[in-house]
């Protein structure tokens, strides 16, 4: 926070003075908390569900990522998930996500959001044709404003870019399956709607109710929940949850690279996570 010349004066002269008192008296002078902090995350889950939707093929996937926050409210972070070549075609398995923005009290015991997230896939592109990439990245980019209040949060994320690299030269060929060319989906939203409960020892019950609306084809639109427990043990969060959604599964799929053994990628499945923040 920008503070001016007026208020700056008296306080460095309240703190000298302090530190003065504290010297002559023998006793040191308390540390300065600092306004910046820098904190780590890695996990191993046993599927990797966006908004209800494997990203993983079904299969287990590795995470982790940092965050930065300075005590004015700003942040900035990068968290990066494998993921399945299956879904995003031609790449690196990978998931890169950044993001940044500010958080703030908007009322007693009422919280805000206001930020901004990138999600890149390294050298991943759609096809045109089956099996023959296209110069069409599925990167997406979104605008997204939260609250909270005490246990609950709400966050309505919109899509900047087309959803995920679905538009009109790319609907026919994206995992989704063949879909006509109704133009670009920029305009898609998520509302993602969480409730965490404590229930002592360490022990939290987290309700999860998600929507997504892609613009112009709402076929793909859907709803995706979560229940879910978590426990933190000896350091270490362990988890628990029940992960599904409505999604449609004729658009929701993904075969392997010969195009067989297509996997229903919304399925409600149990989901396992093992993870560890420093």
């Amino acid at each position: 926070m920008i503070k001016t010349s007026h208020v700056l004066a008296p306080l460095a002269l309240t703190l000298f003075c302090s530190a003065a008192l504290a010297q002559a008296s023998g006793e040191p002078a308390a540390a300065e908390a600092s306004a910046h902090t820098l904190t780590g995350n890695l996990s191993l889950v046993s599927d990797y569900r966006f908004r209800g939707i494997s990203q993983s093929w079904r299969q287990p996937a590795v995470q982790g990522g940092f965050d930065y926050t300075h005590a004015s409210g700003w942040y900035l972070g990068n968290w990066n998930s494998s993921v399945s070549s299956n879904s995003y075609n031609n790449g690196a398995s990978l998931e890169v996500d950044l993001y940044g923005g500010y958080r703030f009290d908007l009322a007693p015991a009422w919280g805000a959001d206001l930020g901004l997230l990138h999600y890149l896939y390294p050298s991943a592109r759609l096809n045109s044709a089956p099996a023959q990439p296209s110069a069409n990245a599925y990167d997406n980019t979104e605008l997204y404003a939260g609250l909270s209040h005490g246990p609950f949060s709400a966050k309505l994320s919109y899509a900047v870019s087309d959803y995920f690299g679905l538009k009109g030269d790319t609907a026919a060929y994206a995992y989704w399956s063949a879909l006509p060319n109704r133009g670009g989906s920029r305009g898609s939203t998520y509302l993602d709607l969480n409730y965490n409960l404590d229930l002592g020892d360490q022990l939290t019950l987290g309700l999860h109710l998600g929507h997504t609306s892609v613009r112009h084809y709402g076929e793909l639109s859907y709803t995706d929940y979560k229940i879910g427990l978590t426990q933190d043990w000896h350091g270490l969060n362990l988890g628990a949850a029940l992960v599904g959604s409505n999604a449609d599964t004729a658009y929701y799929q993904a075969g392997n690279s010969a195009g067989a053994d297509a996997r229903k990628l919304g399925r409600p499945s149990v989901v396992l996570s093992l993870g560890k923040t420093f």
